[in-house]
């Protein structure tokens, strides 16, 4: 089983940009599409960002699109969330998760992942 340790978080500005990274060990995270989520205090968590397992597709949430951009190195079983213009309401645990099979494309929902890393906080002060 592939564990995930994301990083890359911290306290900004509104304006700023960050970016976080999913490291992947255990497993190849290459076969595997992988997401992104987020979790503010007292919300669920909801999905922001994900990327086929080839990079060739990524999907975003209506709120983040123009501003984030994810990617992946396979070379370094990494993927990467690049955010910029980050906003107040972008405050949350930020999470990355690898699909349940591979060679799949990524859904959007929860269930779809599988592997889950611990969460990096990402806090936007006004």
């Amino acid at each position: 089983q592939v564990q995930l340790v994301e990083s890359g978080g911290g306290l900004v500005q509104a304006g700023d940009s960050l970016r976080l990274s999913c490291a992947a060990s255990g497993r190849t995270l290459k076969a595997f599409a992988v997401g992104w989520f987020r979790q503010a205090p007292g919300k669920e968590r909801e999905f922001v960002a994900a990327i086929t397992w080839s990079g060739s597709s990524t999907s975003y949430t209506d709120s983040v699109k123009g501003r984030f951009t994810i990617s992946r190195d396979n070379d370094k079983n990494t993927v990467y969330l690049q955010m910029t213009s980050l906003k107040p309401e972008d405050t949350a645990v930020y999470y990355c998760a690898s699909a349940h099979f591979p060679l799949r494309p990524p859904g959007k929902e929860v269930t779809d992942f599988g592997s889950w890393g611990q969460g990096t906080q990402v806090t936007v002060s006004s």
